[in-house]
């Protein structure tokens, strides 16, 4: 179940009604009570919450510049925020991390993600292999060290995770260390041992646990019992993406006195973000997370020209680094969650990002010659066929891609040209409809 449509469904049933009373607002707990017990939080947290939410709805003081809907919003608001914990702020300085989690959870990929992340903010960072107990796990990591551009250790051959990380802090000098250590089907009195030991050795600033976020509320439990073997600095609630107990899972690690420090929101290596609750929230009920959204545009530019981009002329080539660029914003339904639009339909999000992945192929079939100039593709039947043919589409996909990048081209030398042009599209851009530039 999708938490954050539910949520949106409720919330729309008393903004939608011409004035609302005491009686609506009792009728929209009842519907946020079913929603967040469905989506596994656990029902006295939703009680409290429904307790508070009703308290502070009917008998608190609203702002003077807000009508009563708009105060029970902001309410319902708040008291989830309350209710997913706080917002985390990471160390961003040289320090050492241990890494722990059970089987499954995602805690190896976790370990690459987060090398990417302190390296995204300027720092070097060095990861340890020290799982012995999962057959690839160091083999995974080390792939997973060259993807985020990160050094690696280990000592090979040895099943002494102790000895792992004694020998490869000798030689780590990065500015953040992460060891990834074993996992379990269960904590166990072996593991709890395991992660002491390796604790004494590392002596690490900050501890993750790594949880899935699909366990529901059975993640308050982990962490309770994680927290007991090594103290916990945050956890990592990985697969946020694609669970309907991702409230359940957030809300029972609040409970549990742990904090949520990370979430994984996808499975590229920039999938991982800072949680930050009231933005998480935000994002459930559709309100547009603008700053997330220009931080990742901030750190896609760092990483390609794109002033280089906006100023050359339009090839194929030029719109393939464009097409590059846009894809690290990440999956389609997260940009579009940024931007509060989080109910288009799943099925039109899954046949943009298809028709994306189809003209990656077409362009990666193109010679150079083809790239910088779309004009020798046209009616050029042998050419069109080699690329169908190299792409895995059809001679008809090439030819729409042709088509519509021939709009594409016209469209940006109208609007280089053309001043009276770009205040229209700009107007557009603002909602003033498509009639306005005369189309």
């Amino acid at each position: 179940m999708d938490l954050g449509k539910k949520l949106r469904e409720a919330l729309s049933k008393l903004t939608k009604r011409p004035y609302i009373d005491e009686k609506d607002v009792r009728l929209l707990i009842k519907d946020l009570q079913r929603v967040l017990i469905s989506s596994d939080v656990n029902v006295k947290l939703v009680l409290k919450l429904s307790r508070s939410i009703e308290e502070r709805a009917l008998k608190s003081e609203k702002m003077e510049a807000l009508s009563l809907k708009e105060h029970v919003t902001k309410v319902v608001y708040d008291e989830l925020v309350k209710l997913m914990g706080e917002t985390y702020q990471p160390r961003l300085d040289r320090h050492r991390i241990l890494m722990c989690g059970l089987y499954g959870s995602g805690k190896t990929t976790s370990c690459g993600k987060l090398a990417h992340f302190y390296k995204t903010k300027g720092l070097s960072v060095g990861l340890i292999a020290a799982d012995t107990d999962r057959p690839a796990a160091q083999e995974q990591l080390e792939q997973l060290a060259k993807k985020a551009g990160a050094a690696y250790y280990t000592v090979i051959g040895e099943k002494n995770p102790v000895t792992i990380v004694r020998e490869s802090l000798k030689k780590a000098k990065e500015d953040v260390i992460i060891v990834d250590s074993a996992g379990r089907s269960a904590l166990d009195g072996d593991l709890a041992d395991e992660l002491k030991a390796i604790a004494d050795v590392l002596k690490p600033d900050e501890s993750y646990l790594v949880i899935s976020a699909d366990i529901g509320q059975v993640a308050g439990k982990q962490a309770i019992e994680f927290n007991a073997a090594v103290p916990l600095s945050g956890v990592i609630a990985t697969k946020m993406d694609g669970s309907g107990k991702g409230g359940g899972a957030l809300s029972s690690v609040s409970a549990s006195e742990s904090r949520i420090a990370f979430i994984g929101i996808g499975e590229k290596m920039g999938d991982l973000e800072i949680y930050n609750s009231e933005k998480f929230v935000g994002r459930l009920l559709g309100v547009p997370d603008i700053g997330a959204l220009m931080e990742k545009i901030k750190e896609i530019s760092n990483e390609t020209d794109v002033k280089k981009l906006e100023t050359e002329e339009l090839t194929i080539e030029t719109f393939y680094e464009q097409l590059k660029a846009a894809k690290k914003l990440g999956p389609l339904g997260n940009v579009f969650s940024m931007l509060g639009a989080a109910d288009i339909p799943k099925e039109m999000v899954h046949e943009s990002e298809g028709k994306l992945k189809k003209y990656e192929n077409m362009i990666n079939s193109m010679t150079k010659q083809e790239k910088k100039d779309a004009r020798i593709l046209k009616n050029n039947a042998s050419r069109i066929a080699r690329i169908a043919k190299g792409s895995g589409c059809t001679e008809k996909d090439v030819r729409e891609f042709l088509a519509q990048f021939e709009k594409m081209e016209k469209m940006m030398g109208m609007f280089k040209k053309n001043r009276g042009f770009r205040k229209k599209m700009e107007k557009m851009m603002k909602g003033g409809g498509l009639q306005n530039i005369g189309m």
